[in-house]
């Protein structure tokens, strides 16, 4: 079994289970500098394709044939959040091909599902390394595996293990019974506020191309090509701010439930508060003000996928009815704005 990919180090593989399936890599429960840093990246969305660990079995601590079979995706994050949590323990994981993608998003989408816990099971031969027939997945893989049928295909029964990995030991420690709040997803203030790097990350490559239209728009370079540049850079950075670092924070407390009309309203105060602040010319404001209305509406959609605010059909429900309306309205803002600038009504213009 080869290493891990951009994973962690591993001790040196002992063998188990009496040599039958081979040498099992043995990985440590502390996090290196290198661990840390790799997290970072991920947030950042540096490398996210190649944060993965390669689907098989692994040992955490001195697993035996009566150990527990932990069973996990291949994102690097979630493994590593997996053994962290595992400190202490004799345990065994199994790794799914998940294709790098987390828990809980790869249940809906079916690559951590039956299937393919069913052929891991099988690539491991798992049978022969422990004498049970019991494995615990995590409670938010329940929509991607049926428990029945893996019972029937594999022998394996399965146990619905507590939705953080934080929880595993004292889950464990009480027999396996979860104590309140272990079933319970939380998406507190933190829980949220980590998503917004991955998103102000994704939202900058297109914003190069916002800039380089605004660059354009404050030609000529003359005394006031300075304050022609500022009049459409800062309310649209601003709405890149709020889209993707202020809009997870106030995600709660924002109105309507559908994230585009969440996502219009915070854009709708962001113009606002810019408007009293800059009394812009009337046509200029306007367009630059439906501008960050979309800008704002379409980032905040993007985080449909990774809240528990929403579901599949909610997503598609929004890129069905929301995508469009966002479009229509940005290239409205647009054009209004080249307009404007053609009739000389911006500032430093007349």
């Amino acid at each position: 079994m080869s290493a891990p990919r951009f994973g962690p180090v591993l001790a040196r593989p002992a063998r188990l289970g009496g040599g039958g399936p081979g040498a099992i890599p043995v990985v440590p429960t502390t996090l290196s500098m290198a661990d840390t840093l790799a997290r970072w990246k991920a947030r950042w969305g540096i490398g996210r394709s190649r944060a993965t660990v390669d689907p098989g079995l692994y040992a955490v601590g001195r697993p035996g044939p009566g150990s527990p079979v932990m069973v996990s995706c291949n994102y690097r994050m979630s493994f590593d959040l997996l053994r962290r949590s595992l400190d202490g323990l004799d345990t065994f994981i199994l790794v799914l091909d998940t294709r790098g993608v987390n828990v809980w998003c790869s249940a809906g989408k079916g690559s951590f599902g039956t299937a393919e816990l069913v052929r891991r099971i099988a690539s491991v031969r798992l049978g022969s390394v422990v004498g049970h027939r019991v494995l615990i997945l995590p409670q938010l893989a329940a929509t991607g595996v049926s428990a029945v049928e893996v019972k029937r295909r594999s022998g394996f029964s399965v146990r619905w293990g507590p939705v953080r990995a934080a929880d595993i030991r004292p889950w464990l420690e009480a027999g396996m019974v979860k104590a309140p709040g272990m079933a319970r997803v939380r998406f507190g203030l933190a829980d949220r506020l980590v998503l917004g790097p991955i998103e102000l990350a994704h939202a900058l490559k297109p914003s190069l191309a916002v800039l380089a239209a605004c660059l354009l728009l404050a030609l000529p370079p003359d005394a006031a090509f300075g304050a022609r540049l500022a009049f459409t850079i800062l309310p649209l950075g601003a709405s890149l701010a709020a889209g993707t670092l202020l809009f997870p924070a106030l995600l709660p407390l924002l109105p309507f439930r559908a994230f585009s009309l969440k996502g219009l309203t915070l854009g709708l105060a962001v113009a606002a508060l810019w408007w009293l602040a800059a009394r812009p010319p009337l046509a200029a404001g306007l367009s630059l003000a439906l501008a960050c209305a979309a800008l704002v509406s379409f980032l905040g959609m993007q985080f449909t996928g990774s809240t528990t605010f929403t579901n599949l059909r909610g997503v598609r429900l929004e890129v069905k009815y929301g995508a469009p309306a966002m479009a229509a309205a940005a290239v409205l803002g647009a054009l209004g704005l080249f307009a404007s600038r053609l009739w000389a009504v911006w500032p430093g213009v007349r």
